[in-house]
């Protein structure tokens, strides 16, 4: 059983933004460390002053290990995120007959 994952950092998007221009090979680096750790799907998209992250993972734990990994969290704390903890939601991952 696989599960969704959605955090919600709030912070500066232009920094995003740039961030993801310039250091490009981090964010790629940080995603085939997060696929290795059991990550199936991963998309960032950005609103008015937030940055939304939606994976899928074979499991909570997996992702909660690869979360707490000092490198990653140092990329998201210079890449505009604020300081404060994301919003995060977790569902189980089903299938459905409009799934694409």
């Amino acid at each position: 059983m696989s599960v969704l994952i959605t955090l919600k950092f709030k912070g500066d998007t232009a920094k995003f933004r740039q961030a993801l221009n310039e250091r490009g090979d981090e964010f790629a680096k940080m995603g085939e460390g997060s696929k290795a750790a059991g990550a199936m799907h991963h998309r960032f998209g950005i609103g008015e002053g937030y940055v939304l992250v939606v994976d899928e993972w074979e499991s909570l734990e997996q992702f909660q290990q690869f979360f707490s990994d000092p490198e990653l969290q140092a990329l998201i704390a210079t890449v505009g995120a604020t300081a404060e903890p994301p919003e995060m939601t977790v569902a189980e991952a089903v299938t459905s007959p409009d799934q694409f």
